[in-house]
């Protein structure tokens, strides 16, 4: 906003009007500067570029990811007429467009900075999704001139006057046998549009943080924080506190750098760099790497703000991973069947027998047309394939409809393979609201209550006790920083971090991950971490592999059983039998009986995929249940609370509070307060204490400060024990004394 663009030799150039500052591909901004004073206070050196001092006189270079030199650095490209044919323009650079275009057993060629896939020769199907070699039909007359469809894929076929007559499918451009999505990279896209799941889209909903305001520039949504409000406008803005008059301290003191950008002093100088993985001008706010997948390559996904390879995790054992514009997609490997998304098995078949089952029929499993997620029908004598309900795509290339989060849109989170509202699924404690932003349920309390808004907000205490409205000297009274942050006074400036263990920057500082689906596919949220939870899961003589968060345990070859709980060496009586179950056709920790697959008590699922147990983590219940001996049960049943005291669950922990009107320690005893006959004349800022349970409350100024007891965690007025059960600690530790050992 607020730049001038000029075109020279086909090339836009963008640069701030006289007066003005900031980067002119994002925003310019007006902005009076006091007389030079330093050699780089105005810069001196031009837009996107670094001023240092050196020998008291300004030394200029251009920004990492810039080109050129001083004053005229600027991005690789804009648009991709700047790259070559053979090139497109992603996020400011010149790349191969064909990297992770097409799907597998294609190919892909570059005609003027646009990726085109196709099926290598012999290969049939959607090129962008994955081609496959399809089976000789058999020699019968047809009398379906549309089958097989002669039109290719994104098509249909309809007999008119004796004549197959082609047509694309709806939400598809080009002619048959052309066919093809909207867009595959940004470059395909109007400038103010993103590529999203092959179709060009706004990319602002659920960009930005509440208070804040999107614009799209280049492909790319822009946040920036409402008048009168300030903060990071990706996460959250707050509204502004009455300005202090500070002096300078030192150059850093107070910042002069924008949103997500640190300042560094060298020579005297305060000198402005974006945090890691952030970018942009820090003089005006740095973002982060990505938002949507589109702003990465197409074999990178946007994981958690970061371009990351989404394959980690995402497909079951006996399968293959490759990335296809953005998404993880699954194969099973040669001569493995079954459903690439959880598990693959070994079949082995006669070639011979299988040709002649498939000629008398063409859905026979053997023949497997179809490939996973999908179901087959005949028709005159040709198998005719479609993808199950719930599942996406076409065959034999039928996969869930997410696997990810990024695979949704930004107001839902990938939930179990299905794109859900995650607020929807009460992740929030009792008293707070919530609300999406990219893909994350962020939790707040409503008005006139504080806490934690994943556990409980209780109401502030509203009483003739409360202290006089006045003014303190301290500038980190009230903390201005919000939820999970520390306050640090320098002289009449506070400056905010968050709290060890936490991310984002104040006032929105959060836990890293409130869901599993926040997390990389290879990683489950535990405790608000993003961990691996295979540490202590699995039986002795098994495996386990994490896939789409969920650990999975296997017996080691020549092993079976419950994985979960004890793998057995394979009897040889059984090792040599000649029976339908020699290969067995069932899944990891099935029971097979002459080739019909089940699942042994106490696992449940498909004996032909993977048979699991109801829950592995206390992630794999709703939230208001707990894991505990692989069953999701309420955990307040095991939980011994004072006789007097309620449990409540919040999150899968059991939480034990005294009931309103009483206090104590709720694992003991909850007793009435002292009633104070006398009434109080001189306030106290610790009596009564507001901190709430398990805390210690100090006078400070004259106000109450609040803290944790030692050997509790949390933050006042929700503090709690490490654990109270065993499920509340990672899978190998147990719960004693309250806190989680080995």
């Amino acid at each position: 906003t607020q730049a001038i663009c000029d075109v020279s030799n086909h090339i836009p150039s963008c640069a701030c009007p006289d007066g003005y500052s900031g980067d002119p591909f994002v925003s310019c901004r007006y902005e009076a500067r006091d007389p030079v004073v330093e050699p780089c206070n105005p810069n001196p050196c031009g837009l996107n570029s670094i001023c240092r001092v050196s020998n008291g006189a300004a030394v200029c270079t251009c920004q990492p990811n810039m080109i050129s030199s001083p004053p005229n650095c600027r991005p690789e490209c804009v648009i991709s007429a700047e790259c070559g044919l053979q090139e497109t323009c992603v996020n400011q650079k010149c790349v191969n467009p064909c990297i992770g275009t097409c799907g597998q057993f294609s190919q892909c060629q570059v005609i003027s900075h646009r990726p085109i896939c196709s099926c290598a020769p012999g290969y049939t199907g959607d090129a962008f999704t994955r081609c496959f070699k399809p089976l000789p039909p058999p020699v019968q007359p047809n009398e379906n001139l549309c089958i097989p469809n002669p039109c290719g894929p994104h098509s249909e076929c309809k007999v008119i006057n004796e004549s197959p007559a082609c047509s694309c499918l709806p939400g598809y451009l080009g002619s048959p046998p052309t066919c093809r999505v909207e867009c595959s990279i940004n470059s395909e896209c109007p400038a103010n549009r993103a590529c999203m799941n092959q179709k060009c889209v706004d990319p602002c909903p659920g960009s930005c943080g509440i208070n804040a305001r999107c614009e799209v520039i280049n492909h790319r949504p822009v946040c920036t924080c409402d008048t009168q409000y300030s903060g990071d406008p990706f996460q959250g803005c707050s509204l502004d506190r009455a300005p202090i008059p500070v002096e300078h301290l030192t150059p850093c003191i107070p910042s002069p750098c924008g949103t997500n950008a640190v300042c560094r002093e060298e020579n005297g100088v305060g000198s402005c760099q974006c945090i890691p993985e952030h970018f942009g001008n820090p003089y005006e706010y740095c973002r982060p790497q990505c938002l949507w997948s589109s702003d990465c390559t197409t074999n990178r996904a946007c994981v958690r703000n970061k371009c990351q390879d989404p394959c980690p995790g995402a497909c079951g054992s006996n399968a293959d991973c490759r990335v296809v514009n953005h998404l993880a997609s699954c194969s099973c490997r040669i001569g493995y069947t079954g459903n690439p998304y959880s598990s693959c098995h070994f079949i082995e078949h006669d070639p011979v027998t299988v040709v002649d089952e498939c000629q008398q029929n063409p859905c026979s499993n053997s023949c497997n047309p179809c490939g996973a997620n999908s179901q087959c029908r005949v028709n005159n004598g040709i198998s005719i394939c479609t993808c199950l309900p719930g599942f996406i795509g076409s065959a034999p290339a039928c996969r869930p409809e997410c696997i990810s989060s990024p695979e949704c849109s930004r107001d839902k989170a990938c939930v179990n393979q299905k794109c859900v509202n995650p607020c929807a699924i009460n992740v929030c404690g009792t008293n707070a609201d919530c609300r999406v932003n990219n893909h994350s349920p962020i939790c707040t309390c409503r008005n006139d209550y504080t806490g934690n808004p994943l556990i409980v907000c209780s109401p502030i205490p509203l009483t003739s006790q409360n202290p006089p409205l006045i003014e303190y000297d301290d500038p980190c009274y009230p903390n201005p920083c919000g939820l999970y942050s520390q306050c640090q006074a320098f002289g009449n400036y506070p400056q905010c971090s968050c709290l060890p263990g936490f991310y984002g920057s104040p006032p929105n500082c959060h836990h890293e991950c409130v869901l599993s689906s926040d997390c990389a596919t290879n990683k489950a949220c535990i405790r608000n971490h993003c961990v691996n939870p295979c540490p202590g899961l699995c039986a002795v003589y098994a495996q386990c592999n994490v896939i789409n968060h969920f650990a999975v345990c296997t017996c080691f070859e020549g092993y079976t059983g419950n994985a979960f709980d004890n793998c057995e060496p394979i009897p040889p009586k059984y090792q040599d039998t000649q029976d339908n179950c020699h290969p067995s056709p069932c899944a990891q920790n099935a029971q097979c009986n002459n080739g019909v697959c089940t699942c042994p008590p106490g696992l449940k699922g498909d004996p032909y995929t993977f048979c699991s147990p109801e829950c592995v983590l206390n992630s794999d219940c709703e939230r208001d249940k707990a894991c505990i001996q692989h069953k999701c049960v309420n955990p307040c049943e095991s939980t011994c609370c004072a006789p007097n005291a309620n449990c409540n669950v919040y999150n899968h922990l059991p939480m034990c509070v005294c009931p309103t009107g009483m206090e104590g320690n709720p694992f003991i005893q909850c007793v009435h307060p002292i009633v104070q006959q006398t009434p109080i004349e001189e306030y106290h800022g610790c009596r009564p204490s507001p901190c709430g349970p398990y805390s210690q409350c100090k006078e400070v100024n004259g106000h109450a400060v609040c803290s944790c007891l030692p050997n509790y965690v949390g933050s006042p007025p929700t503090c709690r024990a490490e654990c109270i059960i065993n499920s509340d600690c990672l899978s190998n530790q147990a719960c004693q004394n309250q806190k989680c050992i080995d």
